[in-house]
This record gives structure tokens, C-alpha cells and sequence, in this order.
């Protein structure tokens, strides 16, 4: 028996040492490539510094010192956009779940009812995003939207919310009702128990969609690149932008995307355990 958990615990953690490894590579090539010059670049994968090739600080000191000014600008955008996104997503996420948690509606038509209604927001995430690139062109470019941060807000938002409420509207169905109801009968009403006492109680399951909203909205391309110019252009259309009559630049390319990848990194880390909670308590049913 003893031989056997042995053997358990050696395969388990060859899977995780081996698949940590499938993982954390790719991170590793931009690192090193970042460090590199364009010579070592072009000779191949060379991977150990000081060894296969000299490290070097000056592609990162050519992005955030000489370029420093568009390269802060392009990042401002991203967290503009995707912390405005996130917001709304969850503020109308968590009061669409809401509703259709707690109260019952009937259509007559079509003859929908709550479920029905939750897969008809859902089901706006099947249809693929390029199909509605055109008509937010046509209709951001009458209303003065193109290359701005509200523009870029309300697409994202538009993506996020089918998302949220379906998250939300589970999560939601697994809290108790018997604290808003005693709230209710303390003279408290319906948006006084919903503020003080459910969305305290959902904090895992908001956390949750916030961060998933947040890193959709911050690795958006396609809108990105169709419905900016300028001003509002966000940190995935810079770093696709790293490519000149040289050839593609590799090593801005990797600096940038370290740079890209970093903050998510660091919040998903420090909200961890409110993302698998709010997973978890989602996606059981009560």
C-alpha cells in the first residue's frame, strides 16, 4: 500500500513538474529575448545569459526611458478601458443576476421564463465578435466614439455582461434569502437588503467576474484595433504595432508583452482564493 501512494505521489508531481515546466516556459523565452540584441535574436534559441548570449538592459530602457511617454500612454488606455469596463460589468451584472435570481417573469411573447431569458443573454456570447465590428464603426463614427475611452468601455462592457449576469444570477441562487428577509420585515427595502446585506455576502462571486471581465477587456484586440486611431489605442494593438520596415521587432515585442502580462499576473495571484470560490459557489447549483 505503501509502495503504491509512493508511486501516486512520484507520477502526481512528474505531471506538475512537467506541465509547470509547458507553462512558465513561453514567459521565460520573452525574458530572455527581451535581453537580448537583434544579433542574438536572429542567431536562434539561445536561452542561458552569460552563457549562449550577453544580456541586455537597453530595450527595456528604449520602451520606458526615450519611448517612456507613449509607451505609459498606451498602458493608461488599457487600465482606463478595462477598469471601466469591469465596473459596469459588474454593477449591471450583479443587478441583472439579481433580478432574475429573486423574482419570476413571464413573457408572453415569446413565452419565455427566467431561465429561458438568462440563456438569451448568455447565448450573445456565441456569436463571434467580428460579426459586429461594422456596425459599431458605422454607429461609433456618427456618434463621435472612434478613438475614444467611452467607446472602447461600452464595446467591452457589451462582451462582459452576458458573462457577469449568468455568473452572478448562480450565485445568487445558492445565497439563503432568509437574512434579506429579515431586513425586509425590519423595514428595509428590496435595494437596502440587496446593497447591505447580498452583495457583501457575494463578495467572492463579484471578485470573480470582476477579474475575468477585467482580463478580457485588457487583452481585447480586434476592437481595439478597429475602433481607435490614436488617442485610445490600448497596450495589444501597440505591441502588434512593433513590426517596421526592419521586420519584426522581438525584443520590444517581449518586453511589452512582460509588461502586458504583469498586472494580471499579480491580481490573479492576490485574488486567488476569491476567484475559486466564486467559481466553485457559482457553478453548483443549491
Amino acid at each position: 500500500m505503501k509502495h503504491r501512494k509512493w508511486w501516486h505521489s512520484l507520477l502526481l508531481y512528474t505531471v506538475v513538474i512537467v506541465w509547470s515546466f509547458i507553462v512558465l516556459f513561453p514567459f521565460y523565452w520573452l525574458l530572455t529575448t527581451s535581453l537580448k540584441k537583434p544579433l542574438a535574436v536572429a542567431r536562434g534559441p539561445r536561452y542561458i545569459p552569460f552563457v549562449d548570449f550577453n544580456p541586455t538592459t537597453e530595450h527595456w530602457q528604449y520602451l520606458f526611458d526615450e519611448q517612456g511617454e507613449t509607451t505609459l500612454r498606451h498602458f493608461r488606455n488599457s487600465v482606463i478601458a478595462a477598469s471601466g469596463s469591469t465596473v459596469f460589468s459588474v454593477l449591471i451584472g450583479s443587478m441583472a443576476g439579481y433580478g432574475l435570481s429573486r423574482f419570476r417573469y413571464r413573457w408572453k411573447f415569446p413565452p419565455w421564463r427566467n431561465n429561458d431569458i438568462a440563456f438569451w443573454i448568455i447565448s450573445q456570447r456565441f456569436l463571434p465578435p467580428a460579426l459586429f465590428v461594422v456596425p459599431f464603426l458605422m454607429i461609433y463614427s456618427a456618434l463621435g466614439l472612434v478613438d475614444t475611452h467611452a467607446g472602447l468601455i461600452i464595446a467591452y462592457t457589451m462582451f462582459n455582461v452576458p458573462f457577469a449576469v449568468w455568473i452572478m444570477r448562480d450565485f445568487f441562487d445558492n445565497l439563503p434569502t432568509d437574512l434579506e428577509d429579515s431586513a425586509r420585515v425590519d423595514g428595509a427595502t428590496r435595494w437596502q437588503a440587496f446593497v447591505r446585506i447580498v452583495l457583501p455576502l457575494s463578495a467572492p462571486g463579484l471578485v470573480s467576474v470582476a477579474i475575468f471581465s477585467f482580463v478580457f477587456s485588457w487583452n481585447e484586440f480586434l476592437y481595439a484595433l478597429m475602433l481607435t486611431n490614436f488617442d485610445a489605442i490600448t497596450l495589444p494593438v501597440f505591441i502588434a504595432g512593433q513590426n517596421n520596415t526592419r521586420g519584426v521587432q522581438w525584443w520590444y515585442i517581449s518586453a511589452l508583452t512582460l509588461t502586458a502580462v504583469a498586472p494580471v499576473v499579480l491580481i490573479g495571484l492576490l485574488l486567488e482564493r476569491f476567484i475559486t470560490s466564486g467559481l466553485i459557489a457559482g457553478a453548483v447549483k443549491g
